[in-house]
């Protein structure tokens, strides 16, 4: 029996609910503390289940007593993405930066953190980059993750997850996200408009990001004091190329323009370091298109911005 506590700042997010369902399933107790901004329903199913708690609490708020008991923190809670942090930045710096600052005050060294982070800080450099490169952010949320990870790493026990650009359905979904909203497009208007439509990207589906979380549970003596781009090389796909791979899913039409995108992101993520620890993503892009695709043919998302 798995004895290991385990909290889950933001743990009914995006990919916070599919991280809570995973820990449970291997054994870990788990405690999720979520302010609930976006509604309940991604942990109901949950609810009666001994091994989970909730605290329902803003990370704000955070105090002492709610980590000091736990071996492992996964720390999800943040205002993830461009739109939100732009539409929210006063909020952006206090939950990302301010916040992680307070926990990171309650951690002692010996507890085991999990900080969630992104490709997006290496900016729009263009070029194939490792971790060894430096990061460029070109946004808010770039800005404002190089800040959080960069307070995270500077202790002891710490893994630094650089996503690729999530994607595929969840209990809470996130239109924001490229592929996510690519595909409620090509549903609900029939055509697409690409800004920098060359500019390339990295991508993953949500459960192979949650896999990764799980592989650093499971065996953290191999990645502590570490940080790892998470995806596959095989990932990076411009722009133009994704709107491509949805019009053989859906018939649209894709519209060139010659306008810049605010969030302009423009590079190839190098894989290989948590390749080589044997992570190796399952679900394609084609995948997540059909998934989506099939969500979007009866669901509508009335709330466009969400939490990790």
């Amino acid at each position: 029996m798995n004895n290991i506590k385990v909290l889950v700042t933001g743990g009914a997010g995006y990919k916070g609910s599919y991280l809570v369902e995973a820990l449970v399933s291997e054994g870990y107790h788990v405690t999720i503390l979520d302010n609930f901004l976006y509604g309940y329903e991604s942990l109901l199913g949950f609810a009666a289940n001994k091994k989970i708690s909730i605290i329902k609490k803003d990370i704000r708020n955070i105090k002492e007593s709610d980590v000091s008991s736990h071996d492992i923190i996964f720390h999800l809670a943040a205002i993830s993405g461009y739109p939100a942090c732009e539409a929210n930045p006063h909020s952006a710096q206090t939950i990302n930066v301010t916040s992680t600052q307070m926990l990171l005050n309650y951690l002692s060294n010996d507890q085991i953190l999990m900080c969630a982070s992104t490709t997006s800080m290496y900016g729009s450099s263009g070029k194939e980059l490792d971790e060894t490169a430096t990061p460029t952010p070109v946004s808010l949320y770039g800005i404002t993750s190089l800040e959080r990870e960069t307070l995270c790493m500077n202790r002891p026990n710490t893994i630094a997850f650089r996503f690729a650009t999530i994607f595929g359905t969840s209990r809470r979904m996130r239109r924001d996200l490229l592929l996510n909203d690519f595909a409620y497009k090509a549903v609900t208007e029939r055509s697409l408009v690409l800004y920098d439509y060359h500019s390339k990207r990295t991508f993953l589906h949500v459960r192979d990001a949650i896999e990764a979380y799980m592989m650093a549970a499971r065996n953290p003596e191999q990645m502590v004091d570490g940080i790892f781009n998470v995806g596959a090389n095989s990932m990076n796909f411009s722009k133009l190329a994704i709107a491509e791979k949805i019009s053989e899913h859906i018939k649209l039409d894709i519209i060139k323009s010659n306008l810049e995108d605010p969030d302009r992101r423009d590079f190839i993520i190098n894989f290989d370091k948590i390749s080589a620890l044997g992570f190796s993503p399952k679900y394609s892009i084609d995948h997540g298109i059909e998934e989506l695709l099939r969500l979007y043919s009866w669901y509508r998302d009335n709330s466009l911005f969400r939490t990790i």
